[in-house]
């Protein structure tokens, strides 16, 4: 079952998902490979540090988070990867590495790559390293309000 924090979002906003259990995997590519999806349609988290603000991009998981793009995107002094040191107690009830793409459930801000709106639909970590969700990317893109740049 998908975090509850998710499961209740998602259900209380009347959204459509279906739940893709799947073989144990940590890296995005092999999760893609484990639940028989393109990887360009998993969408994985990244935790950054924007000017010291902790902010979750979502990506294709067969892309990568080009830093000095972002930057000059954003007009910031400094991007960088956040260690799980400083991300692993913001996500309750989730994985560490595992967390959903719905950093507003975290008060988190959200930068999503514009590659993913292309998609119909998106899966993604539901909170642990055996579960997807999937759902379209349309009602994602409702209910989390990300900022789209183009950063892959």
């Amino acid at each position: 079952m998908p975090a509850a924090k998710l499961k209740a979002f998602l259900d209380d906003n009347q959204v459509k998902y279906v739940t893709i259990t799947h073989s144990q995997a940590y890296a995005a590519h092999e999760i893609a490979a484990s639940a028989h999806i393109p990887a360009k349609e998993v969408a994985k988290t990244v935790m950054l540090k924007i000017d010291g603000k902790l902010t979750m991009a979502v990506l294709p998981a067969s892309h990568k988070v080009d830093l000095d793009h972002l930057k000059d995107s954003l007009g910031v002094g400094k991007v960088v990867l956040a260690s799980e040191h400083e991300f692993k107690d913001t996500f309750p009830g989730c994985s560490l590495g595992a967390m959903p793409p719905f950093g507003n459930l975290y008060g988190l801000d959200v930068l999503v790559a514009e590659r993913l709106t292309q998609d119909t639909e998106i899966a993604f970590n539901a909170g642990s390293h055996t579960e997807l969700v999937r759902m379209q990317y349309a009602d994602y893109e409702k209910l989390v309000k990300p900022r789209i740049l183009k950063f892959t």
